[in-house]
This record gives structure tokens, sequence and C-alpha cells, in this order.
């Protein structure tokens, strides 16, 4: 069984930054691919980022491209979401998530078997 748990949420302004982490358990930590997804007051949740196994390959959501980066540090077993130019709607729970089924990621919920508790993320005006 993995543990995530993320932590580095909070209130921050409008153009702030903040970075978020995601602390995992497992021992095979080096081969998952990870995502992060958020879900805002009244939507589904939905993909953010995610990266390989290795860090070698990310994909982001169009609403963060250019402005949050995935990373990872496999000596650690943490990922990391760093968030720029923040913007009211980014206002959500960030979920991290990890996926020993696939270790290139996805952007689908489904390919990935464990789930953090969240970490809430408000962005004001």
């Amino acid at each position: 069984q993995v543990q995530l748990v993320e932590s580095g949420g909070g209130l921050v302004q409008a153009g702030g930054s903040l970075r978020l982490s995601c602390a995992a358990s497992a021992r095979t930590f080096s081969t998952y691919a990870m995502g992060w997804f958020r879900q805002a007051p009244g939507k589904e949740r939905e993909f953010v980022a995610r990266i390989n196994w290795s860090g070698g390959n990310t994909d982001y959501a169009d609403s963060v491209k250019g402005r949050f980066t995935i990373s990872r540090d496999n000596a650690k077993n943490t990922v990391y979401l760093q968030m720029n130019s923040l913007k009211p709607e980014d206002t959500a729970v960030y979920y991290c998530a990890a996926s020993s089924l696939d270790s290139y990621g996805s952007r689908s919920q489904q390919a990935y078997n464990y789930w953090g508790q969240g970490t809430q993320v408000t962005v004001s005006s």
C-alpha cells in the first residue's frame, strides 16, 4: 500500500506563487508515474500535470501550461508542483496521484491507483 501526503497549500493573492509537495511511502517510488489533479467547488476533478518515472517527460493542462512546473526527486520520494502567476480560478483542492500501472503517466484519473488526501489552494483576487 502506498501512502501519499500533500503539503504546501494555503491562501495566496493573485499573481503569487506556491509550491506543493507530495511525499510517497513507496519503496519503488522511482518506478511510478505521478500526477497532480484538482477539484474546484461544484466541479469535477481535473488533470493538472503529470511526470513520468524518471522525470524526463512531463505534460500539463492547457490552463496551467507556462505557469506550473511539475518535478520529482526520487531520492526523497517526493513530487512537486511549483505554481506561479496564480489566478483565482486556480482555487481548488489539489490531489497528488501515483500510478504503479503505467510508468509514463496519463491525463486520465483511471491510470492512477493511489491518491493523497488533498491540499487546499485558495487564490484571492
